[in-house]
């Protein structure tokens, strides 16, 4: 097998003589054979005396058989050719495999290029197979290339075992490979260990034929040779460099020997690369070896039609115009135009049709009547969710452009639009969604249009006539929370007092969702991503792509585990029973990245602490929790509201869902830490205060979290809990 590079310019080779579109391509000088068996042998190769243009390309022709077809030898380095291309300056070979400790092989031939114009090509794999190979190519000091094949079995010792692994044969299962160096030209390997007498073999192979052809180490036990691909050069004072309009010849390169790291480079100095320019073809290392092609010949391949006709030119082609068919052309161009204007206008009559029928099927499918149906039913809060055409939104989005993508998520993907009056908007292209999902997200439609509040993005409204539904909120320019802290900007200073005005925002929000609806709204997925900023830096909480209402008489929502990690609360995560106190464990973890500056998730961290909602509550209980606090907030003198939050973040973060706060409890101790400036005494029930070291976590659990005071981290006298991992390293 030739390399595809290779294989293709030898297909489009033989496609031009098949067709016969260009005169008989020179490859051989004149008087000399150009082919052996089926081998091509263009020139500088050659087959007899005054055919080639040094010895090195000098190529022997023997017929082994009368039944089988003769076979090329390069005569100076003796090895058998299997294709040549003049292109890509490569000739395709056979080369020996070195043995060890195998029955019934021959000699081991090494192979010593030195001096000639060949080199192996780095596409090809140094490889070694047998059970327990250390295999070493030799002599190329000081540089040390080889590899190592695994130890087999009992009931492997002097066989090779593919053990089932057909796809991966050699990676160290009795196989092993690895690259070689460039401008190789010996090749000698040393296979060890000895003491075992087991079959060793190891080779240089064409890296693609060995992907191809290799199944397992045993399809080559019985192998003398494998191809590999050889680079050839020509140098300047071989061939005369004369350049014309047929073919083109590189200025001989002047290079010298030299190192690259450990690795002693040979630069072949003096070589010339040849091609045929474009229009010709055949052999550019022969003085006439490039002839023109008539592309008026090949299909498809020029341009002229219509009312030209092509005429070939040397190198190219030129269309010329065709008198008799414009005749013919402007006789039917009136007749023709008539029917043209008729059947455009049947045509977009048709098309009009044909989309408003589309639009209405979407309409329907989308859930538009059931969503009608639940408008026309509910109170007048929900009439101001809008209606929007599938035309008013593509206009907006020009036509959902990939540059005016604001993000992309679980649930879809977010355009920036600007309607027709101006207004600046956030349209979600929802996912494709199953039929059974359909009145989940009509009911969500409806839930999100009753929302109002100055916390939370608004939705504007909705189109249901495309493939699938899009959703229209307000526009909220300055990003989410997650860039403000974690992508630090000298030019903004992301201080304490709008960290903790941002945190008591997000608490309001969802104290509206858990408590001040007519329905319980789960949010589902608090993280810092979905916190927007306005242009004031207010807060607005977002995507309620997971969102889900509750009845007021529910506890809890049984679903498939799905949020964020990092985020997720792991009592959801064991249970599969969502709560409003799993997203005050969300909240807590966002309340632990304002405070420290760190993401829920990072691999710096030990396996232990990968959790940032670990890792904060054993620095808390290590009584070391300003060692977690953002640099930026070290300078700004307010470590009783600091240590008030931190104390917070702590309750939410409780394994035992119970044991945490509600979102409305959340809110107002933040409202409280705001007023107090720096002169807080926060009050907190027995209940609150009491150790729960005696409740013995699982390997899900953190010990729940108690009040810690100032005076607690100055004098290290922190009430000390067992801390568990939140989350394990295999569940990631």
């Amino acid at each position: 097998m030739i390399p595809r590079s290779v294989s293709l310019n030898f297909f489009l080779l033989f496609l031009v003589r098949e067709i016969a579109t260009v005169s008989a391509l020179i490859m051989a000088k004149p008087n000399c054979k150009d082919t052996c068996g089926n081998i091509s042998i263009p020139f500088p190769f050659g087959i007899g005396t005054g055919c080639y243009m040094n010895d090195w390309f000098s190529v022997d022709c023997n017929k082994t058989t009368a039944d089988s077809p003769s076979r090329a030898f390069l005569s100076r380095i003796n090895m058998e050719v299997l294709g040549i291309s003049l292109e890509d300056r490569v000739v395709r070979v056979n080369s020996p495999i070195i043995s060890s400790g195998c029955a019934g092989r021959g000699a081991n031939l090494a192979i010593n290029m030195t001096g000639s114009p060949f080199a192996f090509s780095s596409s090809n794999r140094f490889a070694a197979m047998g059970c327990n190979n250390h295999a070493l190519l030799n002599e190329i000091k000081p540089e040390i290339v080889g590899c190592m094949t695994s130890t087999c079995g009992a009931n492997n010792l002097t066989s090779f075992s593919t053990e089932g692994n057909e796809n991966s044969y050699c990676f160290g299962n009795n196989c092993c490979q690895t690259s070689i160096p460039s401008n190789l030209q010996m090749f000698n390997a040393s296979l060890g260990p000895t003491e075992d007498h087991q079959c060793k073999l190891a080779f240089i192979v064409d890296g693609e034929w060995s992907l191809d052809n290799i199944k397992s180490p045993k399809a080559v036990q019985d192998m003398q040779h494998v191809p590999v691909i050889l680079d050839w050069f020509v140098y300047g004072h071989d061939i005369p460099v004369e350049n014309s309009d047929a073919k083109y010849c590189s200025p001989p390169v002047k290079l010298v020997s030299g190192r690259w790291g450990l690795r002693t480079v040979i630069l072949y100095s003096n070589s010339i690369t040849c091609r045929c320019n474009q229009g010709y073809d055949g052999n550019p290392y022969l003085p006439d070896g490039c002839t023109d092609i008539d592309q008026c010949k090949i299909p498809g391949v020029n341009w002229c039609s219509g009312m030209t006709k092509c005429v070939n030119v040397p190198g190219w082609y030129k269309c010329e115009l065709d008198k008799a068919k414009i005749t013919f052309l402007i006789l039917g161009t009136a007749t023709g135009s008539l029917l043209l204007l008729v059947g455009i206008w049947r045509l977009y009559e048709l098309v009009k049709n044909r989309k408003n029928i589309e639009l209405k099927k979407n309409f329907k499918r989308n859930g538009g009547l059931l969503l009608q149906q639940q408008l026309s039913s509910s109170d007048g809060s929900i009439q101001k969710t809008k209606m929007f055409t599938s035309k008013e939104l593509e206009k907006a989005t020009d036509r959902f452009n990939d540059n005016r993508i604001l993000g992309q998520g679980g649930q879809g993907t977010v355009y920036k639009g600007m309607l027709a009056d101006g207004m600046i908007v956030a349209v979600k292209k929802s996912k494709m969604m199953d039929e059974e999902k359909l009145e989940e997200f009509i009911n969500e439609v409806v839930i999100l249009s009753q929302l109002n509040h100055r916390n939370v993005v608004k939705l504007l409204g909705c189109c249901l006539e495309t493939e699938v539904p899009l959703l229209v909120y307000e526009f909220i320019p300055n990003g989410n929370l997650f860039e403000y802290i974690h992508n630090q900007k000298e030019e903004f200073q992301f201080s304490w007092e709008m960290r903790l005005r941002i945190s008591t925002e997000v608490a309001r929000a969802l104290s509206y969702l858990h408590s001040a609806v007519s329905i319980m709204i789960y949010h589902r997925d608090i993280k810092s991503t979905n916190i927007l900023l306005d242009e004031k830096f207010t807060a607005k909480v977002s995507d309620f792509g997971t969102s889900r209402s509750i009845a007021i008489d529910q506890t809890h929502l049984t679903t498939h585990v799905q949020g964020t990690f990092g985020y997720l609360d792991p009592e959801y995560f064991q249970s599969s029973q969502f709560t409003e106190k799993s997203d005050v464990y969300s909240f807590g973890v966002v309340l632990a990245e304002l405070l420290s500056g760190q993401k829920p998730i990072s691999y710096e961290r030990s396996e232990e602490r990968r959790s940032l909602a670990t890792h904060f509550i054993l620095l808390m209980e290590e009584n070391k929790m300003f060692d977690i606090l953002d640099e930026r907030l070290m300078e700004q003198d307010r470590e009783e509201e600091v240590i008030a939050v931190a104390n917070l973040a702590r309750r939410c973060l409780n394994l035992n869902g119970r044991k945490r706060p509600t979102m409305r409890e959340v809110a107002i101790e933040l409202e409280q830490i705001r007023l107090s400036k720096g002169a807080l005494h926060a009050q907190q029930s027995s209940k609150e205060l009491e150790n729960i070291r005696d409740e013995v976590p699982s390997v899900w659990e953190i010990a729940g979290p108690t009040s810690v005071t100032i005076g607690d981290f100055r004098n290290g006298t922190a009430p000390s809990l067992d801390v568990q991992p939140l989350i394990s390293h295999e569940t990631w």
